[in-house]
């Protein structure tokens, strides 16, 4: 029985292309065991099952923008009353305080309908200075997601039915373990649909918001490729030599004063036992020719 639930699970451990097919099959079965529908009519049920309208596409919203403003705090609780009205609420919020360069860096989570709108309401708070925003369509990764899940729920039903039927302690044990995973794998799958419909359902937002005289860094973009990695190299020698220096400053001194009596008594011994050790005189040559 365990050889029949892993030569299942071999052949349905496939791709997501397979388990899309898999559920395609599957909803043009359905109207024909529902009400007898014509094959006609269930291909056209299959076809139309994914709706990928604009409307019904899940796309990831992100965006940034900055904003000059007189006073941080008081704007900053308009932002948080702004995300508040829309039915977000506040990811993170970082605030500097100074003598009109105070900065605050507040993250908003709010619903994706209401992106456009929200955005706009904090560029009107003061005077808008940048402005990025970002979009990345999941469409196609939410529906293989849905086939997969679908797929792999009718796996662990298979399983857990074999494992109902099982007759010995190895079939029980091998089916135990097989539905285990099946269920973790199902679980991880779960998993990664809600990231993704927590991410489609609200979009993040960073603002920036700038004291009258805050000034705003940019470092720029760091050059990518070979300019990229000659940069970076530059910079990691630059630190080395930096830590490299720092460390034999701090040494020079024990260097200077340890070093110098231990050569000056390692120069007196080397005289001394120059001057102790006597010379022999080479043995004279005994000449081995006949006269």
């Amino acid at each position: 029985m365990w050889r029949r639930l892993i030569g299942y699970g071999r052949e349905h451990r496939g791709s997501a292309g397979r388990g899309r097919a898999e559920g395609g099959a599957a909803a043009e079965r359905a109207p024909q065991q529902a009400g007898g529908a014509a094959p006609e009519q269930a291909k056209d049920t299959a076809a139309q099952a994914p709706d990928l309208r604009i409307d019904q596409r899940s796309i990831i919203y992100t965006g940034s923008i900055t904003v000059r403003v007189k006073n941080v705090n008081d704007e900053a609780a308009k932002v948080t009353g702004i995300a508040a009205g829309a039915g977000g609420f506040i990811g993170g919020d970082e605030r500097h305080t100074g003598d009109g360069s105070s900065t605050a860096t507040i993250t908003l989570r709010i619903p994706a309908d209401k992106f456009s709108a929200v955005v706009d309401q904090i560029a009107g708070i003061g005077v808008e200075e940048n402005r990025g925003i970002n979009t990345q369509d999941v469409t196609e990764e939410v529906v293989d997601l849905d086939a997969r899940i679908e797929v792999q729920k009718a796996r662990v039903e298979s399983g857990k039915r074999l494992l109902a039927e099982a007759k010995s302690l190895d079939d029980l044990v091998m089916l135990e373990r097989e539905v285990a995973s099946r269920e973790s794998d199902l679980a991880s799958l779960e998993a990664k649909k809600r990231r993704l419909s927590d991410l489609t359902s609200l979009s993040t937002i960073t603002v920036i918001l700038l004291g009258p005289n805050a000034t705003v860094t940019d470092d720029g973009d760091d050059p990518a490729g070979f300019l990229g990695g000659l940069t970076n190299g530059w910079n990691a020698l630059v630190a080395s030599l930096g830590v490299l220096l720092t460390v034999l400053g701090a040494l020079l001194p024990w260097i200077i004063a340890l070093g110098l009596p231990a050569w000056a008594i390692l120069h007196l011994l080397r005289r001394h036992r120059r001057r102790n050790t006597p010379v022999v005189a080479p043995a004279p040559e005994i000449s081995t020719s006949t006269p």
